[in-house]
């Protein structure tokens, strides 16, 4: 598995070891052994994604301080060119601008992969609310990868982007960031622009960054905190804590002694204990405070007139569609409804208070240290009862945004079941350098590990011997990984086995029309291998995938290079009619890269 921190891509870039178009064609092939993770709503484009890639290679590194960086972007975000569609397919719409900070990221030389999963409407801290189905940990597919930014955690713990944008407003940059091994920071509110981002709280949302380190966190960070004018919520920095060299001195909070114990699960207790300890052992003194105004501040996001805000954002379309919404996240927004202006005044009111009760607290601290969430469910767990599990996974981070502080998760160890478990590090507004410096130092403390840096890609079976119940099928275009059909294959449950070729007795043309297609004609004499990929199709799908498939193509026997047959693409010869022979290409890559190297 690549490296894929900035500082190690950067260093092969200058090497020579690594252009950003090979590290394009790396991706588009790892993502294929993920599918079952539901990480994306806008999957990789290959054409999109190579063509950045030469234009990066052309232009240089100069001035673009993420040159060659993939990232990706949680699909409550505006990428101009894709759809948003905030995890509802009857809400997707297109948009013809970036959000500033997607756009910034672009003019600083990083590559967008793709759009990632959520919870619908950002409505959520599990993953499990989605049209596009239920997003998996990247540990173990049966627990909950978090939420709503489950996409965007889970794509760069398997290594399919350096960093990722997410958004918070009850945690759902840090939740995520705890259940995949990752640094999540949770930035002051205003400092990253929320224009183009489709609010769920819009006086609360934070853009979110997801990464493998504190370092590269802050690297994202500093290209990222740009004052936007256009933004009603952005804020100019401040003056905040300095960086720290490390924790010698600093005042270390942590709630007093059984607080925690009453709600966290022994994964949980034990990677705070080690944290505490880590900070400890490198100079940190540690402080027992009174947390209660934390904790109540943080039932007001659900249990008060905020939630109505979520309502506000798409309350034209709740009106008219609410049978669009999933249910849960419909349950939730509906309860806006019950709250009036006079609500909304006492429940701000009751927050002043507790702000003010909380500055007695950061009077004797520098920095709160908490678990990041009291436990880790599984998927069934939630979808049993998912109003008191996803409140639970919030008691340690609702309030952060209520009493306007800044917040970087961190990851802590493993649980006894070998999943991961984080901690959380948090300050007041404006201290996220100090809080990111903090990190910095008891990261490496912890856990030298980065994302599921354990794990490489699954390698490719020795055989073509697919699962029982499913045909061995070989695609050789437009439904191979990476490229636009590939969903007919995956939203039928098919499974990428290998890339391979087929036996040198085939031409490949290419079949011009409103959108170009493949067309693989067996012959006598005169031919040649031809790229192909090996794909599990379950039986009972392979129907439905049949029908759809246009004259003059269809499924017949496919030799291989090795002389099996398999189930595969064919075209009649007789209806090749003018079409292009591309078989010198090799393949359906070869020729998308050489049309768009023409069209560039």
């Amino acid at each position: 598995m690549r490296d894929m921190r900035i500082h190690a891509l950067a260093a092969a870039y200058r090497e020579g070891s690594l252009t950003p178009l090979r590290l394009v064609e790396e991706l588009l092939f790892a993502s294929t052994a993920w599918a079952d993770r539901n990480i994306w709503i806008v999957p990789p484009d290959v054409e999109v994604l190579r063509a950045r890639a030469r234009r990066l290679e052309a232009d240089g590194p100069e001035g673009k301080p993420l040159w060659g960086i993939p990232f990706v972007v949680k699909d409550n975000i505006d990428v101009a060119g894709l759809p948003t569609t905030a995890a509802c397919k009857a809400f997707a719409h297109d948009v013809e601008a970036s959000a500033p900070v997607v756009q910034t990221l672009l003019d600083a030389g990083a590559i967008l992969v793709g759009k990632t999963n959520l919870d619908q409407f950002a409505t959520g801290l599990n993953g499990t609310r989605s049209d596009y189905g239920i997003c998996r940990n990247a540990f173990d597919p049966a627990y909950l990868a978090g939420g709503s930014s489950s996409g965007s955690a889970v794509a760069v713990a398997l290594g399919l982007a350096s960093f990722s944008l997410g958004t918070d407003t009850a945690g759902s940059g840090r939740v995520p960031a705890s259940f995949n091994n990752l640094v999540g920071l949770k930035p002051t509110r205003g400092l990253l622009s929320t224009r183009g981002v489709l609010p769920a709280c819009r006086s609360l949302d934070c853009v979110s960054i997801f990464a493998l380190t504190a370092a590269d966190a802050e690297a994202v960070f500093e290209v990222c905190a740009v004052f936007d004018a256009g933004d009603a919520y952005a804020r100019l920095a401040q003056p905040g804590p300095l960086p720290a060299a490390g924790p010698q001195g600093l005042r270390i909070a942590v709630p007093r002694a059984g607080v925690l114990a009453a709600d966290c699960d022994e994964a949980a207790l034990a990677a705070h204990a080690r944290a505490l300890d880590a900070l400890v052992a490198q100079g940190a003194v540690p402080v027992e405070v009174d947390v209660a105004p934390f904790l109540e501040a943080a039932l007001l996001l659900y249990e008060g007139p905020w939630v109505a805000e979520r309502y506000a954002a798409i309350r034209d379309f709740f009106d008219t569609t609410p049978e669009a919404v999933h249910p849960v996240v419909r349950t939730i927004i509906a309860r806006a409804r019950d709250y009036d202006a006079c609500a909304a005044f006492e429940a701000d009111y009751r927050l002043m208070a507790l702000r003010r009760q909380a500055e007695a607290v950061w009077a004797k601290c520098d920095a709160l240290l908490l678990p990041t969430a009291p436990t880790h469910y599984t998927v069934d767990a939630v979808l049993a009862d998912p109003l008191t599990t996803n409140s639970r996974l919030g008691r340690y981070t609702n309030f952060v945004n209520l009493l306007d502080l800044a917040a970087v998760a961190v990851p802590a160890g493993q649980g006894a079941n070998g999943l991961p478990v984080g901690v959380t590090l948090l300050a007041t507004a404006f201290s996220d350098r100090f809080l990111l410096s903090l990190a910095a130092s008891l990261q490496p403390a912890l856990n030298t590990r980065c994302g599921r840096e354990i794990a490489a890609v699954p390698a490719a079976p020795d055989t073509l011997e697919p699962p029982a119940g499913c045909y061995a099928l070989a695609v050789v275009g437009a439904h191979m990984s990476g490229l636009p059909l590939n969903h007919e294959l995956t939203s039928r449950g098919a499974r990428f086995l290998r890339r391979t070729q087929t036996a040198p007795t085939y031409r490949f043309y290419a079949l011009e029309g409103k959108v170009a297609r493949p067309g693989l004609v067996a012959v006598a004499s005169g031919g040649a291998r031809i790229e192909a990929e090996i794909w599990a199709m379950p039986q009972a799908a392979l129907g439905s995938f049949l029908a759809g498939i246009p004259a003059p193509l269809g499924l017949g026997k496919l030799t291989l290079d090795d002389g099996s047959e398999v189930i595969g693409f064919i075209c009649e010869g007789g209806r090749i009619g003018a079409a292009r022979d591309i078989t010198t290409l090799g393949g359906w890559r070869a020729y998308l890269a050489e049309k768009l190297q023409r069209i560039v």
